[in-house]
């Protein structure tokens, strides 16, 4: 057991407090629905990047690099200052939705680099040019340009030209778990010699502006450095080395330059900034006390050189810096090592190892601390929820919701709020390296802080009644079985609890979502922002509504996930026997519908072999939307393997469900037949049937279609030449091939679905060619690519997806990573190329990052399709079945499959 698994286990068995300071300062508060006060709703505008310097939050903190507590009393971060820019970097800058030609995104070069799961080590970039960082230049050239250009990035302003920049790099190492070591490494990469002012800042959220009789947190001077006292978080001291000047001011408003009222405080938030870059010397305390302080340090750094500052944040009394604060760092940068060791299969060379630390490294950066009192937070709109005469701009049904715990987030900067269904996949990567985590952040949506009376999941703070995907439970099973197969026994009273509030949420989708009660479902966008040819979150220019393929599926799946838990809970507890049937029978009704919902136009259409959404209209009559996307793969995802346990221990259960579809022979004449044994007696709950498969396969994985060089796309190629068009009176609606950005403002105009790959939904299609795998065995084989003429098993097609979408952060043959496209800095520089970005979605033809920069949370998922190819095979999948994704095989057994793959294919 390396000593990183070791301190999980302290902290899981023994509660020591290891995780207790982390990465949980979010990236941007600022233009957050929590801090909005407006009566329109426009966060982005009511609080923005301007104020965030001289306006204290309500709910919350960001900050560079940086740290806190738990419940984010205390935080510490970086602030720079190059001499030149007009304001203090203290936080990230970037541009909101109105300002954005592809919405909003952060205009700025920071890294991920290295985490362990407690945080015992954790690396940090930034890249902070040398010349006055260019925002008017930023927020005029993108405003300017349309949405058919190219965004206007930091890169293309010329800032970094001659490498005028500084790398850096923030490490935190625990010497204990309250006791952090801080070193912070500047290198001038420039020509010539160049000063920084940096400013390691620590201050306390501000907790007693907002009313009732809260005590007031200080920060004094003390011999070394910082003492810090709270009142529920104890004494703190933070250390710095050599002889900086302290400057003190207050976490307070300045009320005087944001609303020309008086400041109640002559020192206020913005004060540092005013003394460092105005030269306001009375903007700082002289009494050396406050909330907030900053250690002034400017340093001069030689062309080529580097210079290393050390700082200690600890609950004991400053110490002098020696050998023994070296060797804590070097020590925990080693165990980093020795535990990723043991996590990343050795199997993987030395960029595939790379690119999976990186990845999960981003998972674990982007934790945060999220707090949202919804009551008090509508309270303070003036909204009561028994007397109803005002009303909020959103969220107003959600006064149950107190949130305040530290939630893996999708994007620190650009989606710094959870959202239910990113969630989710999140933990797919984080259980890689703490399943704890993971089974808590499952746990936490349900509980009932969070989850709504009606069994709602929340979706996200822009509208907790948004409707996500319902991925929860088989996010849940997941975590079990992973926790199974680690330790022999799974944590079956989670699992149960978690049973019984998914049976709630279950009930919540039947009622709200099926509005003929045909079992083909509604819900809106689904996640899928713009796929469709209309907002399918708005009502239909046509009048009527939308059985969707999707949402349908998604309750085929959830069905399916549902039937798989109570089946693990029937082992021991009899009693959910007769849940384990009703989800059946649930599945069998919903997967027939898809064949038939709606006056007999049903979503699969036998001559294209493809589902389709199908608009009911209100005169009665029906019609498919053929638009070939993910909407139409879905179905293909749900599906699920059972190696007949339960039927075997209970052959009962096999004896009513045979008499219901006796009763009913039409549930099971276009789908699967659920009877019918395959490999190793497996049986198998699918909408597809063989032939059906097979088809939906051809279209899935032609490359003039799904099949990019980089995964499966969003949206067929074969829209690029023949668009769909839908016609509602002199009113065109259309959907065509668009592999990168959007070129419309649906959904803020920065995401788009209509080409481009996506994670989340590949991850859901290589799963689901494991679980046919599983049944149908090693004889099932389709062309791979579609007209190819090589034949490839089921294991082999879902290995091929995950290659390729891995490809798009790996080296090629000509050392290029198509993630950055044509960025040549990105493509070339040594102090640039092995830095991974994880971006929320990817170019459908070549794989370059589009949208959020830093949205490890869903992409980080390419960690798990790397540890799984290369630590199984195709014959251990049939043996084992889903323990495969577990168990690491040997690496020359793994290079063997390989290449015997290989020469299968040719």
């Amino acid at each position: 057991m390396t000593a990183e698994h070791r301190r999980l286990e302290e902290s899981r068995t023994q509660n020591i407090p290891w995780k207790k300071w982390g990465p949980y300062l979010s990236e941007r508060q600022w233009g957050t629905v929590r801090e909005d006060y407006s009566d329109s709703g426009d966060a982005r505008n009511y609080f923005s990047h301007d104020q965030a310097r001289s306006r204290a939050y309500r709910w919350g903190e960001d900050g560079l690099g940086g740290i806190s507590d738990d419940r984010q009393y205390l935080c510490f971060a970086l602030a720079l200052w190059n001499g030149k820019d007009p304001i203090l970097k203290e936080r990230l800058f970037g541009l909101t939705n109105s300002e954005g030609n592809h919405g909003e995104d952060v205009k700025e070069y920071y890294f991920y680099l290295d985490s362990t799961p407690t945080h015992s080590y954790m690396k940090y970039l930034y890249k902070y040019p040398q010349a006055a960082y260019p925002y008017d230049d930023i927020v005029a050239t993108n405003r300017h340009r349309s949405r058919q250009e190219a965004e206007y990035e930091l890169l293309d302003s010329g800032v970094f030209n001659d490498d005028r920049y500084f790398d850096v790099f923030v490490e935190y190492a625990k010497a204990s778990p309250e006791d952090i070591l801080i070193e912070i490494t500047l290198y001038n990469r420039g020509p010539e010699p160049a000063t920084l002012h940096v400013l390691p800042t620590l201050w306390f959220r501000n907790v007693w502006s907002w009313g009732g009789n809260v005590e007031r947190p200080l920060l004094r001077e003390t011999a070394g450095g910082v003492a810090a006292s709270h009142p529920d978080l104890g004494e703190r001291f933070l250390s710095c080395e050599g002889a900086a000047a302290l400057l003190f001011t207050e976490n307070e408003t300045n009320t005087a330059r944001l609303f020309h009222i008086p400041n109640r405080t002559p020192y206020v938030k913005d004060g540092i900034n005013n003394c460092i870059v105005h030269g306001h010397q009375g903007a700082a305390n002289p009494e050396k006390r406050g909330t907030k302080v900053s250690a002034h340090y400017p340093i001069t750094v030689e062309a080529g050189a580097s210079k290393t500052l050390r700082l200690q944040l600890s609950d004991a009394a400053p110490a002098p810096f020696g050998q023994a604060f070296d060797d804590v760092i070097a020590a925990r940068r080693k165990e980093a090592d020795e535990f990723y060791k043991e996590v990343i299969p050795s199997s993987l060379n030395a960029d595939q190892a790379n690119v999976m630390r990186q990845a999960i490294a981003g998972m674990l950066w982007s934790k945060q601390f999220y707090y949202y009192d919804v009551d008090k937070w509508l309270e303070e709109h003036g909204v009561d929820p028994f007397s109803p005469k005002r009303h909020a701009p959103r969220n107003e049904h959600w006064h149950h919701m107190r949130n305040a715990h530290i939630i893996s987030m999708p994007d620190k900067w650009e989606y710094p709020w959870y959202a239910a269904w990113d969630l989710a996949f999140h933990v797919l990567a984080l259980t890689l390296v703490d399943e704890h985590f993971g089974k808590e952040q499952l746990k936490l949506m349900l509980e009932d802080s969070y989850m709504h009376p009606s069994g709602q999941i929340p979706a996200y703070e822009w509208n907790f009644s948004d409707v996500n995907p319902p991925v929860h439970a088989w996010a849940t099973n997941f975590t079990y079985a992973i926790e199974t197969f680690r330790h022999g026994k799974g944590d079956i009273d989670w699992l149960e609890a978690s049973f019984h509030k998914l049976a709630l949420n279950f009930t919540w989708w039947v009622n709200r979502k099926d509005r003929a009660g045909n079992n083909a479902f509604e819900g809106g966008f689904l996640g899928l922002d713009n796929i469709g040819v209309f907002d399918r979150s708005a009502p239909l220019p046509t009048g009527g509504y939308l059985e969707q393929a999707d949402g349908t599926a998604w309750m085929a799946f959830y069905c399916l996930n549902m039937l798989g838990t109570a089946a693990l809970l029937t082992q021991s507890r009899p009693a959910y026997l007769d849940m384990a049937l009703k989800f059946a029978e649930h599945f069998l009704w919903i997967a027939s519908a898809m064949m038939r919902a709606g006056s007999d136009v049903g979503m699969w259409d036998e001559e294209d072999g493809f589902f389709y959404d199908v608009l009911q209209l209100p005169g009665g009559g029906a019609q498919r939307l053929k638009v070939r996307s993910m909407v139409g793969l879905l179905p293909l995802c749900a599906v699920s393997v059972f190696d007949g346990v339960l039927l075997k221990q209970h052959p009962e259960l096999g004896e009513r469900l045979r008499k219901f579809l006796g009763a009913r022979p039409e549930l099971t004449a276009f789908i699967h037949d659920p009877g019918k044994v395959g490999h190793s007696g497996r049986r198998l709950a699918a909408i597809l049937n063989e032939t059906k498969l097979r088809r939906v396969l051809a279209a899935m994985l032609d490359e003039n279609e799904f099949l990019s060089p980089c995964g499966i796309r969003s949206l067929s190629r074969y829209h690029a030449e023949r668009p769909y068009v839908f016609r509602v009176g002199d009113q065109e609606y259309g959907v065509s091939y668009l592999p990168g950005e959007s070129d419309s403002g649906m959904f803020g105009g920065n995401s788009n679905w209509r080409g481009p790959i996506w994670m989340p939904v590949n991850a859901l299609i290589i799963r689901a060619l494991l679980q046919y795998h599983q049944y149908y065995g090693m004889d099932f084989k389709v062309e791979c690519p579609t007209g190819s003429g090589r034949l490839m098993n089921l294991y082999e097609i879902a290995e091929e997806i995950a290659h390729r979408l891995a490809s798009i952060f790996l080296r090629d043959k000509d050392g290029q990573r198509p993630v950055y496209g044509g960025a040549r800095k990105f493509q070339e520089d040594p102090h640039w190329r092995d830095l991974i970005l994880f971006y929320e979605y990817f170019h459908g033809d070549n794989g370059a990052g589009i949208g959020a920069s830093h949205q490890t949370g869903w992409t980080g998922i390419v960690a798990r399709m790397m540890h799984l190819f290369g630590s199984s095979t195709a014959e251990q999948f049939l043996e084992i079945g889903a323990r495969a994704a577990i168990v690491e095989v040997e690496p020359a057994k793994k290079r063997r499959s390989a290449g015997a793959a290989r020469r299968r294919k040719s």
